[in-house]
């Protein structure tokens, strides 16, 4: 499998991440900016006004520099880690 596919995977998998997952807001974060890093690449606007939506794009703006395949790769983990711990707890 390459790494488009199991990108795409995980990206099913984490719709399955259930509200108890630890620091759920704060994790889903995380993987809205790889997850946009992975898919659009930097950061291509900019700042909205909204606090909602800015934390949104500072999660975005904080794996600015990783490739794409790099941000893919992160995500991948990033589930997988969370996918331990919700089945662990």
């Amino acid at each position: 499998m390459g790494l488009q596919e199991e990108f795409e995977e995980y990206c099913v998998k984490a719709k399955t991440l259930p509200l108890s997952t630890p620091n759920y807001d704060e994790n889903k974060l995380i993987l809205y900016g790889l997850f946009k890093q992975a898919t659009v690449g930097p950061v291509n606007t900019s700042c909205p006004g909204t606090q909602d939506k800015a934390k949104s794009w500072d999660a975005w703006k904080a794996v600015e520099g990783k490739s794409k395949e790099e941000a893919k790769s992160d995500y991948i983990t990033k589930v997988k880690q969370l996918l331990e711990e919700v089945s662990a707890a």
